[in-house]
């Protein structure tokens, strides 16, 4: 599985792509399969998002799971402060299992 992540151009938030647009929730975030790298460019040139790239990640219960540290960090927020972590989207949302 390959997500395609970035951030927000305003708020400097960690986006996902959903298929559609972005969001802030791992859990909407769809494969983009061998898609991955034209929406990131795709995404970039039209100002949607910064700096997006492709992530792996592996399906889980609830919705993908990303397969290296930085993402499992990037997705559910700073690890200094707990009250700035991103609110799951779905319930289960936040565990890593695969």
């Amino acid at each position: 599985m390959r997500l395609v992540t970035g951030n927000d151009l305003l708020t400097g938030d960690v986006t996902w792509w959903t298929g559609r647009t972005w969001s802030r929730h791992i859990a909407e975030a769809v494969d983009a399969g061998d898609q991955a790298e034209s929406v990131a460019k795709r995404e970039e040139a039209a100002l949607r998002v910064n700096a997006p790239y492709v992530a792996d990640a592996a399906a889980g219960p609830a919705g993908p799971v990303p397969l290296h540290i930085k993402d499992r960090i990037r997705a559910t927020g700073p690890t200094v402060r707990p009250d700035f972590a991103v609110a799951p989207a779905v319930a289960g949302a936040g565990r890593w299992e695969i």
